[in-house]
């Protein structure tokens, strides 16, 4: 039986386990909700790369249109072009549908300038990695459903990073199961708070980091959906909430 936040709290393993601070942090006010059922929903959305928005099962599918077999050139991101604040609370419905693959959550992301990520003042983008990782972007991500070579398939980790760079900033076990034994929906969430990222899956704690306090880390900013090809997933009910004090 899958516990609440509150029962997981209350059990005594989020003292060892993540910064209570922020994860015990109660989802406020509701700031951004999206159902991403029928195109009318993404219709600001904007697609970085080649790639396929459907909705056959009343959920945001996103397929790459291109063959895997060209590498990164057949990647793609896909942005919501909201500015949320800090100290917030990502969540989203996820079902992974088709292997191999991967999946990113790109979030407090904006030009290093402050622009906003869409800017057409930043350097254009087309869904290779490098071009947001060795750019003018700023931003944290989150890969999760790592399936795409045979190591990510034979050891699933989920990894948070920081960009410019590809600097790892923590890692923790991701329980999302091969497409044959998934039983999807799963509630992603992402704490975001200041220095801290709290990633959980179904209430399930998979990694928690706190940053440095010399250094300057991003804020406010943009989401983002990177998936790798050929994986094929769908996405719903996209809320962000601010976190209570």
């Amino acid at each position: 039986m899958r516990l609440t936040r509150r029962q997981w709290l209350a059990s005594g393993l989020a003292a060892s386990a993540l910064p209570s601070s922020l994860f015990a942090a109660e989802p406020g006010e509701l700031i951004y909700a999206n159902p991403m059922t029928s195109p009318s929903d993404v219709a600001k959305f904007k697609m970085e790369g080649d790639a396929k928005v459907d909705f056959p099962n009343q959920r945001m599918q996103l397929s790459a249109l291109r063959d895997a077999s060209e590498g990164q050139a057949s990647n793609f991101v896909y942005w919501c072009p909201e500015v949320f604040p800090d100290h917030i609370e990502i969540s989203w419905n996820f079902w992974p549908l088709k292997e191999p693959g991967l999946c990113i959550l790109f979030f407090a992301a904006q030009g290093q300038g402050g622009e906003h990520v869409l800017s057409p003042t930043l350097k254009p983008r087309a869904g290779i990695y490098d071009q947001y990782t060795k750019s003018d972007v700023e931003a944290l991500q989150i890969s999760y459903f790592r399936r795409r070579w045979e190591e990510e398939r034979a050891f699933h980790l989920a990894n948070l990073r920081y960009a410019p760079g590809f600097e790892l900033l923590a890692q923790g076990a991701d329980p999302l199961p091969d497409v044959e034994d998934a039983k999807p929906p799963y509630r992603i969430r992402i704490l975001k708070s200041g220095r801290q990222v709290v990633f959980t899956i179904n209430d399930l704690p998979v990694l928690n980091w706190t940053g440095a306090n010399e250094r300057k880390w991003p804020t406010k900013g943009s989401v983002g959906f990177r998936q790798m090809a050929p994986l094929v997933a769908e996405y719903s009910d996209l809320e962000v909430r601010r976190l209570k004090p």
